[in-house]
């Protein structure tokens, strides 16, 4: 009697899909792993992609199937990717995996304070925007493993954004995850753990706790794979409840680097539509930028939704720039320039802290303890706000931001 055929299937396979590649995986009781490929590079790296699949199925543990793979100019760790989550559809007990090689990082600055002017979110289940988003130069890049993949999806972007994490040269940003709510983003963090992200973005976050857990997991996983390091955390205030309780979660652990908020889901949850204005939304805004000044750490905007807009979001972000905030989110590469340019100090800002910083460091070597620019008075705060601007004007250059 004929074999029932039960196939399994990961990855894209319509017409305009680009850097990805479609698997399908029929399980056989004997006769090893044969490969059928299906490539426009097939007389190229035919054989090369025939050998991953066998070591990846061989890292898994699959011992005899038939694989179908059609490839639309799918990178190597994409490849690899799509080929696991079919061979874990297919066996979904088993606990194997298959790790891609690591591209060699340049020592990146690190810790709390490094800046995060700018957020940019890569849909997690798309591997085109992976390669060239460092391009662009964002302080730090999302693979989005929430909102923007289905439900039906989750399992395979996580071997996507894991494999990305090892093997994606995203230049000098910081490399970052935003998990899924609860226990899927457990799951997240036990499959992107072994990428070595810098930073887990925790969305809807609404009490201490869950940083609490979460951080509490990462620990565990930082010891099994050798990260070296701890891993950052940024809580998504997203609720009413959550800006109740901001301080709380954002002093809850040291791994805590800023609090984030967005906007979407809190108007959302108090009922409102979100307007360009913003005043249904500037307590939560306002309470998220106390209590992350509060707690020592950074306070970081939502996200522009309108890429088509720069002088809406170079005011929106010169705005959020004055109530506090130290950086937004991007839905595109091209919202990145115009952030980075509104967080810029300007000539006149930099030329005004020289000038503080000058007469500040003249009193002290005379023992004075007045401070005046002209015939005002300079006090210490104002001295610190200064140096600040200094700093930022020496990491990003002094060609000035929008005045």
């Amino acid at each position: 009697m004929a074999r029932l055929k039960k196939v399994f299937s990961a990855g894209r396979r319509e017409e305009s899909t680009r850097s990805d590649c479609y698997v399908e995986i029929d399980v056989k009781p004997r006769g090893g792993v044969s490969v059928f490929l299906e490539s426009k590079v097939s007389s190229l790296y035919g054989s090369s992609i025939s050998v991953l699949a066998k070591e990846v199925c061989a890292a898994i543990g699959l011992q005899h199937a038939d694989l179908r793979i059609i490839d639309q100019g799918a990178l190597p760790y994409v490849l690899a990717a799509r080929i696991e989550a079919a061979v874990k559809r297919a066996l979904p007990s088993t606990i194997g995996e298959y790790l891609t090689g690591t591209v060699t990082r340049k020592k990146l600055l690190q810790g709390k304070d490094r800046p995060r002017r700018t957020r940019l979110y890569l849909p997690g289940n798309e591997p085109k925007f992976f390669v060239n988003a460092g391009l662009h130069r964002p302080d730090v890049i999302i693979l989005d493993l929430e909102d923007s993949v289905a439900l039906g999806e989750k399992d395979a972007a996580r071997l996507l954004v894991r494999n990305a994490l090892r093997s994606v040269d995203f230049f000098d940003a910081e490399r970052s995850v935003r998990i899924n709510q609860g226990r899927p983003g457990l799951e997240d963090l036990r499959t992107v753990v072994s990428g070595k992200p810098d930073l887990i973005l925790i969305p809807k976050c609404e009490d201490a706790e869950t940083i609490t857990v979460v951080a509490n997991e990462l620990r565990s996983l930082e010891r099994q794979h050798h990260v070296g390091r701890e891993i950052l955390l940024l809580p998504i205030i997203e609720s009413a409840l959550g800006v109740v309780n901001a301080y709380a979660i954002a002093s809850s652990s040291v791994r805590v680097c800023g609090l984030a908020i967005g906007l979407e889901d809190y108007t959302a949850d108090i009922g409102v539509e979100r307007t360009a204005e913003g005043r249904e939304s500037l307590f939560a805004r306002m309470s998220v930028v106390n209590a992350a000044k509060a707690a020592g750490v950074q306070a970081l905007d939502s996200v522009y939704a309108d890429v088509d807009d720069s002088n809406g979001l170079r005011q929106s972000t010169l705005e959020a720039r004055s109530l506090g905030f130290e950086g937004k989110g991007c839905i595109h590469p091209r919202q990145v320039g115009v952030i980075h340019t509104a967080f810029a100090p300007t000539k006149m800002e930099i030329e005004r802290a020289r000038q503080i910083v000058r007469v500040a460091e003249d009193a002290r070597k005379n023992g004075s303890g007045v401070i005046a620019l002209g015939s005002k008075m300079v006090d210490a705060p104002v001295v610190l706000r200064a140096e600040r601007v200094l700093r930022l004007a020496e990491r990003f250059g002094e060609e000035g931001g929008v005045s």
